[in-house]
């Protein structure tokens, strides 16, 4: 610990001023341009490697650093979020992975680590992750990290699988008042559909979510709207219950197309997200570390009450040991995806959680890298290719 808190110190200061860069100028899914130079740049100045545009995606990245059989994995978000910037934090997930990276290379040699920082776009929208994971840029890593934001210190997060929809009606223009009867309005079956989702939340399973707004409603007041949209989310406990209401959300839309003699489609945003699965040495190890250095998780019987949204991390985890402890803040009661949280994510508390983050994430792995036993587990997964399994839908 003593080796990594020193290097942490040592470049604490960069990594508050890239935060607050990142916050500055929040940009949305796959148009991370100067965030992801930012870091890129930073990685390279600390003695990475640095490949940009892996994946057939132009903002995502990956740095390398030392040349051992256990290769782990810190991913660094970046994204924004529509009209409330960094209501999520995403600056701070950037800086603190950055972080944990440059200190865990500063003892890659004394562990037998090759260290991988990777630039992940998309994550509110998109699915970058997903992306990279389906095109084999995580193949061969033995384990995996991130630290996210929030009001609060957990350790094994819960997040729940997503469906992220959009779902087009398309009608038949009319004058709305000469000839209302020769239209078919799209308008109104978007309606029809969002009260039949309405009445099924009566009947949602524990876990079950849904919601979502109308981005596309008509043109005119006087013409019948041809054309609505809906999008979408759809979230659930785990991938198969995601199934269950998918089935009936889609005779929801079906039934609002069919009352108003229109018809829909119904097409993926983002690949689907599944649950995340937190690995229980590197989450115990992650626990172990917060905890020395001052941090007080939320208790391990109460982690499972502790709501949260839906990550592309939880795709990886299915195929790589992985952990996404939440790192916590001072927020005044504000949650994420408020622009309170926004204001918060460039505050002092968040500055000490990039410090903090980067340093118990570090701590988290290198702990594991030292035990034999999980040392052995995760190279011996790795090369019998658990690194490509269980990505995607």
């Amino acid at each position: 610990m003593e080796a990594l808190t020193g290097t942490v110190d040592r470049v604490d200061s960069d990594l508050v001023s890239i935060s607050h860069e990142v916050h500055a100028r929040p940009e949305l899914a796959f148009e991370e341009r100067f965030a992801s130079a930012l870091l890129a740049e930073a990685l390279a100045g600390n003695g990475f490697a640095v490949e940009r545009g892996i994946a057939d995606l132009e903002t995502a990245f990956v740095g390398r650093s030392g040349t051992g059989p256990l290769r782990v994995a810190v991913f660094a978000e970046y994204d924004a979020l529509p009209g409330i910037g960094h209501a999520c934090g995403h600056n701070i997930i950037a800086a603190a992975g950055l972080g944990a990276g440059i200190a865990l290379a500063s003892i890659a040699d004394d562990l037998g680590l090759t260290v991988e920082v990777y630039g992940t776009p998309a994550e509110e929208s998109g699915g970058g992750k997903v992306l990279m994971l389906q095109r084999g840029a995580f193949d061969g890593v033995a384990c995996a990290g991130m630290v996210h934001p929030a009001p609060f210190d957990v350790v094994r997060t819960r997040t729940l699988a997503l469906a992220d929809l959009r779902i087009r009606f398309a009608g038949r223009e009319a004058h709305a008042s000469a000839a209302p009867w020769a239209g078919r309005n799209a308008g109104d079956a978007a309606t029809v559909a969002q009260v039949a989702l309405g009445l099924l939340r009566q009947h949602l399973e524990p876990g079950q979510q849904l919601h979502g707004i109308v981005s596309e409603g008509g043109t005119a007041p006087n013409v019948v709207p041809a054309a609505a949209e809906l999008l979408y989310y759809l979230r659930a406990d785990d991938a198969e219950s995601l199934g269950r209401l998918a089935a009936r959300a889609e005779d929801c839309f079906a039934a609002g197309a069919l009352a108003t003699g229109c018809t829909h489609t119904v097409a993926e945003v983002s690949p689907a997200y599944t649950e995340l699965r937190s690995d229980d040495a590197l989450a115990a190890a992650y626990r172990a570390a917060a905890v020395a250095i001052g941090r007080s998780p939320v208790a391990p019987e109460y982690e499972r009450l502790v709501p949260l949204g839906s990550t592309d991390m939880g795709n990886v985890s299915h195929a790589v040991p992985s952990i996404h402890p939440l790192i916590g803040l001072e927020t005044d009661g504000a949650v994420t995806h408020q622009p309170e949280f926004t204001a918060a994510a460039a505050s002092e508390s968040a500055d000490r959680a990039v410090r903090d983050g980067a340093l118990a994430l570090a701590a988290a792995f290198a702990a594991v890298a030292e035990d034999e036993d999980e040392r052995a587990r995760l190279v011996t997964r790795a090369a019998r290719g658990g690194g490509s399994e269980g990505g995607g839908r």
